[in-house]
């Protein structure tokens, strides 16, 4: 195969003060190796080789605020406290060293338990009704006093972010985690005002965490926000059946000062709202550009086929989605792409891509989450 140099894949990207060298981000993925909650050197050299191999932005493992009850893994990193805060600053110097560009994903899982592990979490589980899913009872519902504490734990890890250097950041607003359990109607029960019978009231939480933060980093420094129709708690779920609901919810978080949805879908290529423009039509992330005009970037299944590297110029176009991915971007139906597991197999997957290395590209192999390289 040849190039991909000159696709919009490789074209440069700016938004407020972020600069990229390409359009190609590394999704966040859960790795779980950090010991204590810790980041240390591991970290730092797994990232920094992903800069090596010409990601444009990286983006960081869940990383946790500072609430009791934010994580549900051991090996999921704090970005609280001077020891995890010393260690994510040896993370973003690494990847600036290699000349790379990154942002921490800042996370509460709120009542979601690990499939991972049985641990049991630092503090009871909280959430905004005390639903892990619809009709399923896990921890308890979260006060005013517990969503002010909350939204200022937000507002730090923000300041924090920008103070080490990080060039960007992202909130995890997505996969049934705390501000989607808010947005979702099966585990946000609330009759309250964080509650509502619509999506534009029970956006309110997740517009007020993008707030906080913004007024932590002021206006210059960018903020993404990640989200998705489908939970982990169900694949088949839908906060926003019309463009309308969508544009009910999307609008106040982008108004609130996110500047990038991180739009995610189990398959980047499948058409949002398929019964008005077709099997070809926007995907998740182009509608929401469409109806916010914020920037997006698009997610799901990219680079998982062993044809790939066709399906990337047009062969073999319904293979795995990716045959009209440059198109797609040529378009203007979103601006960046990010892949996951990929990365995770071959931390040079962009530069040979950029290359037309075929030959070089290895398949991914499962195996590779049981070790940080």
């Amino acid at each position: 195969m040849t190039s991909l140099q000159d696709t919009p894949l490789f074209s440069p990207f700016r938004l407020k003060s972020l600069a990229l060298k390409n359009r190609i981000v590394m999704a966040p993925m859960t790795r779980s190796f950090a010991e204590g909650g810790l980041p240390g050197p591991a970290q730092a050299a797994y990232y920094r080789r992903r800069a090596e191999g010409d990601v444009g932005l990286i983006l960081s493992e869940g990383t946790v605020i500072d609430r009791p009850a934010a994580r549900n893994d051991p090996g999921i990193p704090f970005f609280h406290g001077a020891a995890a805060l010393e260690g994510w600053k040896g993370v973003i110097d690494a990847v600036h060293g290699a000349g790379g560009r990154m942002g921490p994903q800042l996370w509460h899982v709120g009542a979601v338990a690990s499939f991972l592990t049985d641990w049991v979490p630092d503090a009871e589980p909280e959430g905004p009704s005390g639903l892990a899913g619809p009709g399923s009872p896990r921890g308890r519902a979260m006060t005013d006093a517990d969503i002010a504490d909350t939204l200022d734990a937000f507002g730090r890890a923000a300041a924090d972010a920008k103070r080490l250097g990080f060039d960007t950041l992202e909130i995890h607003g997505a996969h049934g985690y705390l501000l989607d359990q808010f947005f979702w109607p099966g585990t946000n029960r609330r009759s309250d005002a964080w509650g509502g019978e619509t999506i534009g009231r029970r956006a309110r939480f997740g517009a007020e965490v993008v707030a906080a933060m913004r007024r932590a980093v002021g206006p210059d420094f960018p903020i993404i926000l990640r989200l998705s129709q489908w939970k982990q708690q169900d694949f088949s779920a839908r906060l926003a059946t019309t463009p309308d609901e969508m544009a009910d919810w999307l609008l106040p978080l982008v108004e609130a000062g996110a500047d990038i949805l991180h739009c995610s879908q189990r398959r980047f290529w499948e058409p949002e709202f398929p019964e008005l423009d077709g099997a070809g039509g926007l995907n998740f992330a182009g509608w929401a550009k469409k109806l916010t005009g914020a920037a997006t970037i698009s997610v799901g299944s990219v680079g998982l086929t062993g044809d790939f590297m066709e399906a990337f110029s047009g062969v073999g176009a319904g293979r795995a989605g990716l045959g009209t991915l440059v198109e797609r971007m040529e378009r203007g139906e979103f601006d960046l792409i990010a892949v996951g597991r990929a990365l995770i197999g071959d931390p040079d997957w962009v530069r040979k891509i950029r290359e037309g290395d075929t030959a070089a590209l290895g398949d991914f192999d499962p195996a590779a989450l049981a070790t940080l390289v």
